[in-house]
């Protein structure tokens, strides 16, 4: 059995392979104004909360357009509508720049910019994942999902470390302005793409328009109870136990560091999941696919139960250095829950594209985009308002229990989702 990451996709499809690289350069950047988009609103405030209630911001265009922004996708050719998102992108993100560079220091324009961010990203998300399967054979789609994953996760390594370092030395502004030039690459990369228009249904008939497409979708949807485990058991984990808004909190109160410690934070949970890809040879012929995706969730919610008791260890006294075995000991964990959440991922993104039919693709990749991106916004809410009740020690460790429980009790009331084949995808 091959012990490192099938690169298959890489040799057989020029357009992916720009693709890939374009949307991983970018993603450098789109990780690194996270951390400092976090980092400044717990600047200006100096409260967990407010950074949590960055989550909410993002939220509510993620589900007011998510789904209307996956019909867009089912409608139109795909590369302009990826391409017009991600012009509106930049621009966001130039907005950002301009305001840390006129140190304008209000946390209600960050909201709205990232509630603009959230917007765009609903649209652009579903377009630019509704491609892939058209560039590459069906047989390729784990493999071409493992090199997404590590893609990304590379950039969430690199991206917060850069982050912290430049909002350090040069200021938000300077984090903003590198991620407006990163940014230009995913551009390229859609430019240079063929033109993508959408197919008709199999009958023929073409796909509906405006509010009844997304009917039509949810409607799917509802038939499908595979791909609806893989939205359900994702949403635990992100709303009950994705640490990362703790990680402001985590720098300063427990561990020592500041902004750097958060870097190193966010990094350590993507260099886990880089691990995770790199050598996932023996994962992307799995068949079991909702058994591996099971597993890896218990075991995510599991580390960073170890994280919070790693937090309740070290205690909340503000050290004035770092306590580096506290850092070692979280960072380890974190690792572990980002390979986990790396893993659950892939698998969960293949079943999708593989037992949902073209016509349908960008309407369901629009309510996985609310699902990824919404159900970890929605934990930055509960995680930091359980923070103001109980601290943040202890609710990395109830996060990451209730998570267990929770995926254990659903998954057992769903039999079919754990017998799920990946010769015959059935959604």
């Amino acid at each position: 059995m091959a012990l490192l990451l099938d690169l298959q996709p890489l040799r057989a499809s020029p357009p992916f392979r720009r693709l890939l690289f374009g949307l991983g350069v970018s993603n450098l950047g789109t990780q690194l104004t996270v951390v400092a988009v976090g980092l400044q609103v717990y600047d200006i405030t100096r409260s967990t909360l407010s950074v949590g209630v960055l989550g909410i911001c993002a939220l509510v265009p993620l589900i007011v357009l998510g789904l209307y922004g996956g019909a867009l996708v089912d409608q139109y050719d795909r590369r302009r509508v990826a391409l017009v998102a991600s012009v509106a992108l930049w621009v966001i993100t130039l907005a950002l720049a301009l305001q840390a560079f006129l140190h304008v220091d209000s946390v209600l324009l960050l909201y709205g910019l990232v509630a603009l961010q959230s917007a765009g990203f609903a649209v652009n998300n579903p377009a630019r994942t509704a491609i892939i399967p058209r560039l590459i054979d069906p047989f390729l789609l784990p493999a071409a999902n493992v090199l997404q994953t590590i893609a990304f996760n590379v950039a969430l390594t690199a991206g917060p470390l850069l982050g912290a370092l430049l909002v350090a030395g040069g200021g938000f502004g300077a984090a903003y302005a590198l991620d407006a030039v990163l940014f230009s690459a995913a551009l390229w990369a859609l430019w240079r793409l063929p033109d993508l228009p959408p197919e008709t249904m199999a009958d023929g008939v073409p796909v509906r328009r405006g509010l009844a497409s997304v009917v039509e979708g949810l409607r799917y949807l509802a038939t499908r109870p595979n791909v609806r485990m893989t939205f359900l058991v994702d949403l635990i984990a992100m709303i009950f136990a994705m640490p990362r808004v703790l990680f402001p909190a985590v720098g300063v109160v427990f561990l020592g560091g500041g902004a750097a410690t958060t870097g190193l934070l966010s990094a350590a949970y993507a260099a886990g999941a880089v691990l995770a890809g790199v050598f996932s040879g023996g994962l992307v012929g799995m068949r079991r696919q909702g058994r591996v995706i099971t597993l890896s969730i218990v075991a995510f919610g599991l580390a960073v139960s170890g994280f919070g008791l790693v937090l309740v260890s070290a205690g909340a006294h503000s050290p004035t250095r770092v306590l580096v075995v506290g850092l070692a000991a979280a960072m380890a964990f974190l690792a572990v829950a980002g390979g986990a959440d790396s893993i659950s991922a892939v698998f969960r993104q293949t079943i999708l594209q593989s037992a949902t039919p073209d016509h349908m693709r960008g309407r369901l990749q629009g309510v996985f985009i609310v699902v990824v991106a919404g159900g970890p916004r929605l934990g930055d809410l509960v995680l930091g308002t359980g923070s103001s009740w109980v601290g943040e020690a202890w609710t990395a460790v109830a996060g990451g229990l209730v998570c267990v429980v929770l995926v254990s009790l659903v998954v057992a009331t769903q039999r079919r989702f754990l017998a799920y084949d990946a010769r015959h995808p059935i959604a």
